[in-house]
């Protein structure tokens, strides 16, 4: 990924260090794309690599009630061979609806909202965890989150 620095050093100054590690790695990026620098700078992304993500899901630059845009977006960059990584994106119902090629997020984790997950019957379930108990440690909740989000995986892969 490019460096998403934007509200630090501006876009120009990332696309600058963009096309540096660009010509040193012989390699796209995967710039990241953002509501405030407009749908013709999307276009022009979409036009111009193979991979391209979204970002602004996290810190709700696109709010939830805004997520109809992404089917656009999305439609869009596949008319140009473009894939869409949702950076941050992990609204399980909306996975079905929104056609991202992939996304990421930290929240398998559990340990941010305190939550457990299991996969069964092709979905994967969250189990609150009630503030008054604990577990002995947070990678033990980890190491069964990630095997259970591995699971869900497999199952969209063969989907």
């Amino acid at each position: 990924f490019e460096l998403d620095i934007d509200s630090v050093v501006g876009l120009k100054e990332v696309e600058r260090l963009r096309k540096i590690l660009e010509d040193r790695t012989k390699k796209q990026c995967i710039p990241v794309w953002h509501k405030s620098r407009g749908y013709n700078y999307f276009l022009d992304l979409i036009k111009s690599y193979k991979r391209i993500a979204i970002g602004g899901i996290v810190t709700k630059e696109i709010p939830r009630n805004k997520y109809s845009v992404f089917s656009k977006l999305i439609n869009d960059a596949h008319k140009y061979g473009c894939s869409i990584h949702g950076l941050g994106f992990t609204n399980i119902k909306l996975l079905d609806i929104y056609k991202f090629d992939s996304v990421d997020s930290t929240s398998w984790k559990g340990n941010r909202f305190g939550q457990i997950y299991h996969f069964k019957n092709n979905s994967i379930y969250t189990i609150t965890i009630p503030k008054d108990k604990r577990f002995k440690s947070n990678q033990q909740i980890q190491s069964h989150n990630l095997q259970e989000w591995i699971k869900y995986q497999y199952y969209l892969d063969i989907k």
